[in-house]
């Protein structure tokens, strides 16, 4: 990208229905903000503080990854044996000749998996059970069936090349559509179907504003499986014990997870221990990730089995061809809308009809996917009324988790292509009719027919600017001179709201409302941090965010620098994850953007509480009461008299040596943990409307791409995006997620996809043919520019943004692709979109003109998907 700079700031189907209040500006009553942002106490916030405090690990070599790390010495080395089979019966594992191999020292398989470890809690109730390795049967190609330990790897991949698994191989089915036919193989016996859940929502007059509608505008699509490729897999390390205190067995273990840590009550479930019983760790570096691995917890369980068996440690990491056939990917969706539109192109009502492809099992998080765009399903738009239908079935893929935007780009992919199909319907240009049906800026807080409370915005500014720097008019003009001379290019819009701060609570709504046991919800977007100063003064800062490389500690440097009041070489930010030492909540980790609003907030929180106790110490020391104190260039000093001062390391001295002097009451304590907890952040409600997320951030996106008609070859020639991510905190870090996301998207919409052959085998095992994006195809013209539109529910008034063009782009490019094919009256509903994907296209379009004698009608592109609903 050539960056140009910002030029401004199985159950029987489920039916829930709302007669919640109308749609629109939330009252005044409503969630009261959780302070409002707060003013910055200093120069950093908002600044490009560069380089980053992680960036000289890594440019020397000192990065401390888990692979380069002997956190339990003595660990043996891990194989695992996978099954070659998508869909098996396992009638027995022989692993005498594995274990009598040199250097072996255990052998683990389906029986002891089956004895030893339950099955993990899952989030939905289905019989469905879903162990950390095969069982009785082998649900897809690379599940783990045996781990066989020894004193290094070579030796262990050696030896599990000698376990014998006798599979009698059973029918299998990777298709979404097929999967949901009665007459599907079955993969669950104790299941009635391939349905894992399946609920029905309705919010508003749906079928009034149907009855009503001059236009009633419809499409299907179907979004791909896809993954995000992280420089370093999956790698853990694993210790099964006794305990020294006679209190039971205990699991300690290492690993590059990064969230959500809801997934360690889960991993102590399966391993049948209390969760104070497991420790966990996490090192300073995480290879990338972007969602992925979230995944991972299921070979902490089977590293844990093993090393009990084994008797030492044992670690085990992932190379890169079992990566790409069973680690995690983004779920693949079908999905089908319906828009109630009026003449004037106002949609009045909205029908989206998901269904989630999750794989052999639905692993916890799952299905994540399907709800965390709950309360933003109609996305920018003010739609009064929407009914969602949600499956999510079981087929023979490796299973799905996060990945970068989750939920997001699916769900836009849907609506953003009608939003052009409903332009082109009615005959006007595709930002006129976004514009028609963006919520207002006036509007905010805005509460959505599902539930969301948007936080601030200003949606039409955004778009116009992005539309300004494209250079919207000259785009269309461009387009029409290319268009005359028999090439093809088209231009692309997309408009997407950013959900960050992730509520959990939206995975309830997987559960009737019926049957949510009451006391037993689940809420939140809490986040915790510890802020502590040592008797020189120095600030250390505990996070539990776990990150992959985003600069976390970066940040959070500069926002307790600024609230205290420092120099930024006077705060000192860890980043290890310690489930034993370091403060974290059921909701912690690093995922759905929650470091910008939620640990910025806890960390505003953590350093005012210490800033009172100093300031208090201060007063002390200057005979003035704290409240006339101010934390400032290195001091605590008289508002009205800078002049009159103390040295922030004498004030943090007294509260240490001479604690007898605080006033009486004041405690003597220079730390504190703090737990940003929003209130409006609730689980679903009695209706099933939710606030899935806390903050909503905004995306506008223009795309101008030509297509070669020799080669059919993609190519973009500009992209305009503007986000608002309400305050920056640091601008070169916000553009760096904005690039990374935008990257991924590219790969997303032209060249990457887990496919798989009818015989249930995956073809993209390697990278010769899973195609990743580099330099080549990411450098085109790119201008990036940002709003800023404060959140009032975080203490900064920050927002996420490492998603959002993750979720557009691939939308934006896909319009702009089919607005290219649109003379030739060719209808893109699917990706990716590359030119295999385009011979396709124009060969049965050429086909079918020849077999009717004319040229006519429209060609949609839903290559391998049937009609299902």
């Amino acid at each position: 990208m050539t960056a140009a700079p910002a030029t401004s700031a199985g159950p029987a189907p489920a039916t829930s229905a709302s007669s919640a209040p109308a749609t629109g500006p939330a009252p005044a009553t409503g969630p009261a903000p959780a302070t409002g942002p707060a003013p910055a106490t200093g120069p950093f916030v908002g600044a490009a503080v560069t380089p980053r405090v992680e960036d000289a690990a890594l440019l020397f070599g000192r990065g401390r990854f888990l692979d380069d790390l002997d956190p339990l010495p003595g660990a043996l080395s891990a194989a695992v044996v996978r099954s070659p089979h998508p869909h098996a019966r396992i009638r027995g594992v022989d692993t005498a000749a594995a274990l009598g191999a040199p250097g072996v020292a255990a052998v683990i398989g389906p029986d002891e998996v089956a004895a030893e470890l339950r099955p993990f809690p899952l989030s939905v109730k289905t019989p469905m059970p879903y162990h950390a390795g095969a069982t009785s049967r082998a649900r897809f190609v690379g599940e783990p069936v045996a781990v066989v330990v020894a004193t290094d790897r070579y030796l262990a991949e050696d030896a599990a090349e000698l376990v014998q698994v006798d599979y009698e191989p059973l029918p299998s089915v990777t298709d979404t559509a097929q999967a949901l036919r009665d007459s599907a193989p079955l993969l669950h016996e104790g299941a009635a179907s391939n349905v894992a859940t399946d609920r029905t929502f309705t919010f508003g007059p749906v079928d009034e504003a149907f009855s009503r509608a001059d236009h009633v505008i419809s499409g299907e699509y179907s979004f791909p499986r896809y993954s995000s490729m992280p420089m370093e897999c999956y790698s853990v390390v694993a210790s099964w014990t006794d305990g020294a205190d006679g209190l039971g067995p205990v699991v300690e273990a290492w690993a590059n997870f990064h969230g959500p840590f809801s997934m360690v009550p889960v991993l102590a479930g399966a391993l049948g221990l209390p969760v104070s019983r497991l420790r966990l760790h996490v090192p300073a570096d995480i290879g990338g990730s972007f969602g992925i691995k979230a995944g991972i917890y299921p070979y902490v369980a089977l590293m844990a089995l093993a090393s009990k068996h084994a008797g030492r440690p044992v670690r085990w990491t992932e190379d890169r061809i079992e990566h790409l056939l069973a680690s995690s990917a983004g779920a693949d969706r079908m999905m089908r809308f319906d828009a109630a539109v009026t003449a004037d192109g106002t949609v009045t009502a909205l029908r989206a009809d998901l269904v989630d492809n999750v794989g052999a099992y639905l692993r916890p998080p799952e299905p994540s996917t399907l709800y965390r765009c709950f309360g933003n399903i109609t996305g920018a738009y003010r739609i009064p009324a929407v009914q969602i239908r949600a499956r999510a079935v079981v087929t023979n893929k490796m299973p799905t988790g996060l990945n970068r935007g989750f939920g997001g780009q699916q769900l836009y992919f849907g609506l953003e292509r009608l939003m052009d199909k409903i332009a082109a319907g009615l005959g006007v240009d595709p930002a006129e009719l976004r514009r028609r049906n963006l919520i207002g800026a006036g509007e905010f807080p805005y509460r959505t027919p599902s539930g969301g409370l948007y936080d601030s915005g200003n949606y039409e500014l955004a778009l116009d600017l992005a539309l300004k720097n494209a250079d919207y008019e000259a785009l269309r003009a461009r387009q029409r001179d290319v268009r005359e001379r028999g090439e093809y290019y088209g231009v692309g819009i997309a408009a997407v709201v950013d959900p960050s701060a992730t509520n959990i609570g939206y995975v309830g709504l997987a559960t009737p409302a019926g049957i949510r046991v009451r006391g037993l919800g689940k809420s939140g977007s809490t986040e915790h941090v510890r802020v502590s100063v040592d008797l020189n003064g120095i600030v250390t800062v505990l996070l539990g965010t776990v990150p992959q490389g985003q600069g976390h500690a970066t940040v959070a440097r500069q926002v307790v620098a600024d609230r205290l009041g420092l120099p930024l070489d006077q705060v000192r930010p860890v980043v290890e994850m310690d489930t034993a030492t370091t403060p974290w909540t059921v909701t912690s980790g690093s995922y759905s953007s929650r470091f910008a609003p939620l640990l910025t907030s806890a960390l505003a929180d953590a350093a005012d509480a210490v800033g009172a106790t100093l300031r208090q110490a201060a007063g002390v020391m200057l005979g003035v009461r704290p409240d006339e104190l101010e934390l400032a260039g290195g001091s605590v000093r008289c508002r009205a008299e800078p002049d009159r001062a103390v040295p922030f390391r004498r004030a943090a001295g007294l509260v240490h040596w001479d604690p007898g002097a605080l006033p009486e009451g004041v405690p003597a304590t220079l730390y504190a943990e703090a737990a940003f907890t929003p209130p409006q952040a609730k689980a679903p409600s009695e209706d099933d409307q939710i606030n899935s997320s806390l903050c909503y951030g905004f995306v506008a996106d223009v795309v101008a791409c030509r297509i070669d008609p020799c080669t059919l070859r993609i190519s973009i020639e500009k992209l305009s995006t503007v986000h608002d991510a309400g305050t920056i905190l640091n601008p070169v870090l916000l553009d760096g997620q904005v690039h990374g996301a935008i990257a991924h998207a590219v790969g997303g919409a032209l060249l990457e996809e887990m496919r798989y052959a009818d015989t249930g085998q995956p073809v993209a095992g390697t990278f010769m043919d899973y195609l990743c994006p580099t330099s080549a195809e990411v450098s085109f013209p790119l201008i990036s520019d940002h709003v800023e539109t404060p959140s009032p529910y975080t203490r900064l008034g920050a927002k996420g943004c490492g998603e959002g063009s993750s979720m557009s782009v691939p939308v934006a490019l896909a319009n702009a692709v089919a607005d290219a094919l649109a003379p030739l009256g060719i209808e893109l509903n699917a990706l990716p979109v590359h030119g295999n994907v385009l011979h396709h296209l124009l060969t049965e379009m050429s086909d079918q003109a020849s077999r009717k004698g004319e040229q006519g009608g429209e060609k949609s592109h839903q290559e391998g998907v049937e009609p299902w609903h």
